[in-house]
């Protein structure tokens, strides 16, 4: 395998490493997280969360032996202080271990560096751990695998004789939430280039939700540098841990024992000979299949503490990838190639002229696409919890007004979006346009839940423009579009959201913060003028110019009520308006316990607050190009307002009743902020809380149209709190870990480089300013780059296709545009710029 340095985007140090657990694994086969100190933990593969779950034994140890002596340490940095203290002594995994005294973690995404030294240690080692993550290519992006390079560098001046040697438990049938067995039982198996131990369960009930398969493999074309075992003795009083550190500490190698242990353990080890300052490496391979996944509960119950069905809906990657040996042994013949395109991509993504910030927000967060946050059933399907718990997902159904806020899918891995707009129109919506904004599963119970949100119908509107916008399919469009039409027309249904149908949302209306709204407000009112806008577009590319007419009028109008009814000269309000007691609200409005239990005199409303995303509306439009939707001057002063009013850099004294995403001493940006004395006594419930994917939100139309230093200070206050110490670097939590809205951080990226792509005319967009500048760009089918030197009054660019098929036939370079004919390769663009 060749040197290949990786790209990093952050250095934590010693202090901020203990919360670190970057997940590893494929998109929709569950993942393993590498921990900052270079453990393994989050064992997160057998079809559920399963936070804090390792198997009993799983450690990686060096042996090494030169003229000064030998020393055995186990391959993790120091343990926290708060992990010594247990009734029975220290709590930590492997706590009684030698360890290395100076540990770090170099960070980007899907690629971490573990740096471990010691005065004492005659090796530094690189504990290098990542899965494949291809821009556009989904079936690279989703090999059940984990990959632990364990890279060795000689300090001293004389020859090393080094050993490298993971342990693991047959964990089969344990998956943090079961704990069963079944004859569990570990087997050698060889391969040219590869050996591997095969950890099952064969007397496991096949259809148990834990039962399936794991490998754990190291490559090397020498079998005799291999050593093994596939038990650990049994003996009493920590006996099989002495047993295998002295023999382990003895020569270098394994020999295998025998034991009694329900769960026996498994231990590769590789040894290397490193000449005075040279390296090596030694490169494990961890590989699973675990088919059974169950359906999530589909019907209306505490949603916050999800519940799984009794129905196996299955996961794609089983039905694709037979064994998990075979997998390993697949995987390894296209290792060098797949990580080479995994480099090149976030290479390209680290070397953009964008602040640190934004790429790390934007490009971490797609660890959650690897999460079990997202799943991919036998049948081919995408589906999402909103995030996870500990040991259940939180709030099933691929919720739409959720999903809603992110769009990095659609640029990153279309088939995912896509997935969940055929799911939503082509099964979620009836024949009145009504769609469910959870989705149930099996999927003959798609539509169990019979409540629409307001944000989430026309969230998916927008997104379907997108999707088509990047793939520029018309056929796939056609097939939707009668569906999304109905979608849109449901507005204008009797007792509607919008029931005289004048571009203004005033009925009762479902959304993101769980109650309805009554009357017209920001939030739901400039997603309604983005859906209309989206609709007019497609309607008049599939041939119904009237609809796309009557949508435009509409969207027209609706702006021109809101910035006349709304904008207060500060920000734009709700206006609540009580449903009268005869008044209608039709058919699946309104959730029977969620809101609300007045409408007379409705409670956990917006009112007069300053809400975090009340342009949610125009931050869509203006990520998937579709333009501003209200007045430039109201919007800029409402971001200014919320920057004012509802942006914190110290939260001291800030009182909250809710749920606590941010502490006292860490800067924020609250959901709301009310005037002294005006604030109902009651709010939306959410209205004292930060959660980072509506802080995305606000920054990104911070930097679309307001003053984009201010969104970057709100980007860099959510990562700041995430750094390592306190929290997950890769796991923005909100209602669950790993959720799925904080992928809007990918919006910040789009608006910081005026990136758009429409695959309808082949135009690509760009602005980067007046400055020598680069940056890497993705529209699903492919991914590439661009870079630009300013000469003068002249600009001079290259832009670059790496991988995948992206038909250009123009670029709009700063606003201006040139004819750029462009599939594959490079090329160059040369323009005027006006003085």
């Amino acid at each position: 395998m060749s040197r290949r340095e990786w790209p990093v985007l952050r250095t934590y140090d010693a202090d901020h490493l203990d919360r670190i657990s970057l997940p590893l694994g494929g998109i929709g086969t569950g993942t393993i997280g590498l921990g900052g100190r270079g453990d393994l933990r989050d064992f997160e593969v057998g079809n559920r969360p399963a936070k804090g779950f390792r198997p009993a034994v799983c450690m990686a140890a060096l042996r090494t032996q030169s003229s000064a002596g030998v020393q055995t340490r186990v391959l993790e940095g120091p343990l926290p202080d708060w992990a010594f203290e247990g009734w029975r002594g220290a709590t930590a995994a492997n706590h009684g271990l030698p360890r290395f005294a100076h540990p770090s973690f170099d960070g980007s995404y899907p690629l971490g560096r573990v740096r471990l030294d010691d005065d004492s240690s005659p090796v530094s080692v690189s504990v290098e751990g990542f899965n494949p993550m291809v821009p556009g290519d989904l079936d690279a992006s989703s090999w059940p695998t984990v990959v632990l390079r364990y890279r060795l560098v000689n300090k001293t001046a004389v020859r090393v004789n080094a050993s490298v040697a993971l342990s693991l438990s047959n964990f089969v049938g344990s998956d943090g939430t079961h704990d069963q067995t079944g004859d569990n039982r570990n087997t050698m198996v060889t391969a040219p280039g590869v050996t591997g131990i095969r950890m099952e369960a064969p007397t496991l009930d096949a259809r148990a939700e834990p039962a399936g398969e794991f490998v754990l493999a190291v490559l090397g074309e020498d079998a005799a540098e291999v050593s093994a075992r596939t038990a650990w003795s049994s003996a009493s009083w920590g006996g099989g841990l002495l047993d295998f550190w002295d023999d382990l500490t003895s020569d270098g190698r394994l020999d295998d024992r025998s034991g009694t242990d329900r769960r026996p353990v498994g231990s590769l080890c590789r040894s290397v000979d490193l000449a005075p300052r040279s390296e090596g490496e030694v490169v494990f391979i961890l590989a699973w299949r675990f088919p059974n996944r169950r359906a999530w509960r589909s019907e209306d119950h505490g949603i916050d503490v999800a519940e799984y069905a009794e129905e196996i809906v299955g996961n794609h990657y089983a039905e694709v990838f037979g064994s998990p040996w075979e997998t390993v042994q697949r995987f390894a013949d296209h290792l060098d190639a797949l990580e080479a395109r995994t480099v090149r991509a976030v290479g390209a993504l680290a070397a953009s002229s964008v602040p640190a910030e934004i790429k790390e927000a934007a490009i971490f967060n797609l660890s959650t696409l690897r999460s079990q946050t997202v799943f991919r059933t036998a049948d081919g399907r995408f589906y999402g919890w909103e995030g996870l718990t500990d040991r259940t997902g939180s709030c099933f159904g691929s919720c739409s007004h959720v999903w809603g806020y992110e769009f990095a899918t659609g640029f990153w891995f279309p088939e995912i979006s896509r997935s969940m707009r055929e799911t939503q129109f082509g099964l979620c919506t009836d024949d009145r346009g009504h769609m469910s904004f959870r989705v149930g599963l099996p999927i003959e119970k798609a539509r169990t839940w019979k409540i629409a949100a307001a944000d989430g119908q026309m969230a998916t509107l927008v997104h379907l423009y997108n999707d088509w916008r990047l793939c520029g399919d018309d056929e796939w469009l056609r097939r939707l579009w009668p569906s999304a039409r109905k979608a849109m027309e449901f507005c204008w249904i009797e007792g509607g959201w919008d029931a005289d149908a004048d571009g203004v949302m005033e009925g009762c209306q479902h959304n993101t913060m769980d109650v309805e709204y009554y009357g017209p407000n920001p939030q739901m009112g400039s997603w309604y003028l983005a859906a209309l806008r989206a609709c007019a577009v497609m309607a008049e590319a599939l041939g119904e110019p009237d609809f796309a007419a009557r949508c435009t009028a509409l969207a027209d109008a609706g702006s021109k009520w809101l910035d006349a009814h709304l904008f207060n000269g500060s920000f734009y309000r709700h206006l609540v308006r009580p449903v009268e007691e005869d008044g209608l609200i039709a058919e699946g409005l309104r959730h029977p316990s969620m809101g609300s239990a007045s409408v007379e005199d409705p409670d956990l409303q917006l009112a007069d607050g300053c809400l975090v995303d009340q342009l949610v509306g125009q931050y869509a439009s203006r990520t998937v190009g579709l333009g501003a939707l209200l007045d430039g001057e109201h919007v800029a002063t409402t971001l200014e307002s919320i920057w004012r009013r509802n942006f914190h850099r110290d939260l001291s004294g800030h009182f909250n009743n809710m749920r606590s995403y941010a502490l006292a001493d860490e800067a924020a940006t609250l959901m709301c902020s009310y005037d002294e004395g005006n604030r109902p006594a009651r709010p939306f419930p959410y209205f004292n809380e930060a959660m980072t994917g509506f802080e995305y939100t606000a920054a990104t139309s911070m930097i679309f149209d307001g003053d984009r230093s201010q969104g970057l200070e709100l980007i860099r206050a959510v990562r700041d709190r995430y750094r390592g110490n306190r929290r997950n670097p890769y796991d923005e939590a909100e209602c669950g870990f790993h959720y799925a809205r904080a992928m809007a951080s990918w919006s910040a990226f789009v608006a910081w480089t005026g990136f758009g792509w429409d695959a309808t005319t082949g135009a690509l967009s760009v602005d980067l300013g007046r400055t020598d500048a680069s940056t890497f760009w993705t529209v699903g089918s492919g991914w590439g780059t661009w870079t630009q030197t300013i000469e003068g009054d002249h600009l001079v660019g290259r832009v670059t296709v790496e991988e995948g098929d992206v038909a250009l036939r123009s670029m709009a370079v700063a606003g201006i545009t040139v004819p750029v004919s462009l599939r594959e390769g490079s090329a160059e663009v040369r323009l005027d710029l006006p003085a």
